[in-house]
């Protein structure tokens, strides 16, 4: 076999003074000192990918390219400013006169160069979400929309079926008959509002933030002149996580670039997730084909994880079609084999990953180095009651916990009313969501019934609602009727003996179509509901559940279990929040098919290949320990037992263990059976028996 002998180009001497040798790998190097034009840089997980950047953008400076010619794209200002902060300290004052920020932030700097451009003032001002739904909900009375007559989507519906519009650039027309069908009946009315808002907008001198960037694209396509000039001001551009950038980014970056297309971009395509909120996947894909005669790079060698880790990482993402071809290396020793968990139930899950919490914290693992990560947040909610059992503080990354989430509460409002109907703020909360009852109706309504319950008359009971003096209050006669009309379902025997049937009677009553109307999200609403009603399944009584859940609430596990440092707590996450961060122990949870993948994903080829980078991300989140849980069963409607199949992520991976491994003594993963000894803890009526821990060797069949 031939020996490979590598020749490097000689080394350049930095004029400033900066250890390119000794700070960067050979391939950051490589990339550092790629030459002018366009570059697609695939950067893997854990690869230095920030550091390469900023020496990037050092060496430029070090060339003796001028700062303010030197643009820089990310997609957080924290991103930018570390990276300017950073190459300030390697190339003195000059970094800090480079020009960087988010798309926005640079779109809004350089619209107020040239906004009379695109018919606006100098001094425009940037409107908020709340400004912005204000500022729509006058451009509805503008083009006189009756939302009395016809239901009407809120205002932040409108404005995300706007946003989405501009930036994926696509007609309004067409992202709502994808996004929100069940309002074509008022398309008409939708789009003459999206055009008066536009009006607006343009005579108040504001923008949203999606003007910022469409306004940026109309001065860069129409502005003459001035379009010239700002698409020539940069000599380089330089892009960050690439692999998100949206539609209407991707064109912003063609038209920055101008005639002398020296674009850096930097990302990697095994962790483009985001396809959900736009964006866009072929940006990076076929980067080579948006300009031709692009140098492609890669960063592959991985300081983050474990050679175990990233051999199942490696191999997860090989059945994906769609995907530049990279291999990370690991520069860290020898780990432990990622951890294959089989369970019987959802609650067997939760109580496994509570007990091996608490035991790597007593072999000396701080809380805030581990992360229990899912698919979705409603997957957390069985472990979010087995963690406040337990005493272990955890906060949830960028959420409530589940019981806390405003739709969660709104259901279980109905509940608690019919539990108790002495329970006032159980009412308001549950009456206010039907139209026409406001907060001064909701009192009125109050006060009739607390008499009528001093009568002795059952205050629940529909007809007793309907007779109900609503002087005053005409608009809230048809809210009061819905109200009532639930509460006499879910008086019913055979309604009443059952809390999923009392869920589903609540979001089938009117409660989805409140979701839909009011929140852009209202699908993830949804799921969380109906994953509540199958949570609650496991309870034998309605006081049973309402009293756990408000312990749940009450108690929170902050304080229970003694902490040594005060912020020390478990990390909860989607995988989604979780993408640029890592944790020494990863616990990746409810790993089958229908979860993750979501059901929903696996509509067409695109979403399965995207879903395989959300479970890709997951792994990749782990130094030093991964441990996958999937349930084998779940109790769902009408208690019905669900027998679960493993993810085809994992199934996948057993067939790659067994064609390509290179010994047969290696595995991707380790399968540790759970023994589960009886219940000794008071709690739902199912509530699982706390396991026993053992480990087996892995088998390349996934068997339950």
């Amino acid at each position: 076999m031939a020996r490979v002998y590598k020749l490097k180009g000689a080394t350049q001497p930095s004029r400033l003074g900066i250890p390119y040798e000794k700070d960067l790998n050979d391939e950051q190097r490589d990339v550092v000192f790629a030459p002018d034009g366009p570059v697609l840089v695939i950067a893997g997980a854990g690869s230095g990918k920030t550091r390469a950047l900023t020496y990037r953008v050092a060496y430029l400076l070090d060339r003796g390219i001028q700062a303010n010619r030197i643009l820089l794209l990310t997609f957080t200002n924290r991103a930018a400013r570390q990276m300017l902060e950073r190459a300030t300290q390697l190339c003195g004052n000059a970094g800090a006169m480079v020009t960087g920020g988010t798309f926005h932030h640079v779109a809004n700097h350089l619209l107020k160069e040239h906004a009379t451009a695109v018919g606006y003032q100098a001094n425009f001002t940037i409107l908020d979400r709340e400004d912005a739904a204000e500022v729509l909900q006058t451009a509805q009375a503008e083009a006189r929309i009756d939302i009395k007559t016809r239901r009407f989507p809120k205002p932040d519906v409108v404005l995300n079926l706007i946003s989405s519009a501009l930036n994926e650039q696509k007609l309004l027309a067409d992202i709502l008959a994808r996004d929100a069908p069940h309002f074509l009946a008022v398309q008409a009315e939708i789009l003459a509002v999206a055009r008066q808002y536009v009006l607006r907008k343009v005579g108040l001198n504001v923008m949203d933030f999606d003007d910022l960037l469409m306004n940026l694209k109309v001065l860069l396509v129409e502005g003459g002149e001035v379009a010239r000039a700002v698409r020539n001001r940069f000599d380089h551009v330089l892009v960050d996580e690439y692999q998100d950038t949206n539609k209407l980014q991707a064109d912003l970056v063609d038209l920055l670039v101008g005639d002398h297309k020296n674009v850096m971009v930097v990302g990697d395509d095994s962790q483009a997730i985001y396809g959900f909120r736009g964006a866009n996947f072929d940006n990076i894909l076929h980067f080579p084909e948006r300009f031709p005669g692009s140098v492609l790079k890669r960063l592959e060698v991985n300081y983050r994880s474990t050679p175990q880790i990233l051999a199942l990482a490696n191999a997860s993402l090989k059945k994906n079609q769609q995907r530049f071809d990279k291999t990370l290396r690991s520069v860290r020793p020898n780990g432990m084999l990622p951890a294959l968990i089989p369970v019987r139930s959802v609650f067997s899950q939760a109580s496994f990953v509570a007990q091996r919490i608490l035991e790597l914290r007593d072999e000396g693992v701080s809380l805030k180095d581990m992360a229990v990560l899912y698919r979705a947040h409603n997957h957390a909610m069985e472990l979010q009651v087995e963690l406040t059992r337990r005493g272990i503080p955890y906060v949830v990354r960028s959420g409530l916990r589940f019981f806390e989430q405003a739709h969660v509460k709104d259901v279980l409002s109905y509940l608690r009313f019919v539990h108790n109907p002495k329970e006032e703020m159980a009412l308001r909360r549950a009456v206010k969501l039907h139209d026409g009852v406001g907060n001064a109706a909701a009192q009125h309504i109050w006060e009739q019934l607390h008499d009528a319950d001093g009568r002795g008359e059952e205050i629940r009971h529909a007809p007793l609602l309907l007779k109900l003096d609503f002087t005053g209050f005409p608009r809230a006669r048809t809210g009061i009727k819905e109200f009532a009309d639930i509460i006499e379902q879910l008086m019913r025997p055979s309604v009443a003996a059952s809390i999923p049937d009392m869920i589903r009677v609540v979001l089938d009553g009117g409660y989805r179509e409140y979701l839909r109307r009011n929140f852009p999200n209202h699908k993830d609403r949804e799921s969380d509901v109906e994953q509540l009603a199958d949570y609650c399944a496991a309870f034998g009584s309605l006081d049973e559940m309402l009293t756990e859940i408000m312990l749940m609430e009450s108690v929170g596990g902050e304080t229970v279990l003694a902490a040594e440092e005060p912020d020390e707590k478990l990390t909860l996450s989607s995988v989604h929040q979780a993408k640029g961060l890592e944790w020494s122990r990863v616990f990746f949870i409810w790993l089958c098919d229908g979860r993750m993948p979501s059901d929903i994903a696996l509509r067409d080829k695109q979403g399965e290949e995207e879903e395989r980078r959300v479970f890709y991300v997951a792994v990749t989140r782990a130094k030093d320990e991964l441990y996958m849980v999937y349930p084998a069963s779940h109790q769902g409607k009408d208690r019905v037992l669900t027998i679960l199949r493993p993810s085809r992520y994992l199934t996948e991976l057993g067939d790659v263990a067994a064609m390509e491994k290179a010994n047969p003594e290696d595995q991707l993963w380790e399968r540790w059976l759970v023994e589960e000894e009886p219940p000794t803890m008071v709690g739902p009526a199912t509530a699982p028996p706390s396991p026993v821990l053992t480990a087996a060797p892995a088998e390349d069949d996934l068997v339950h």
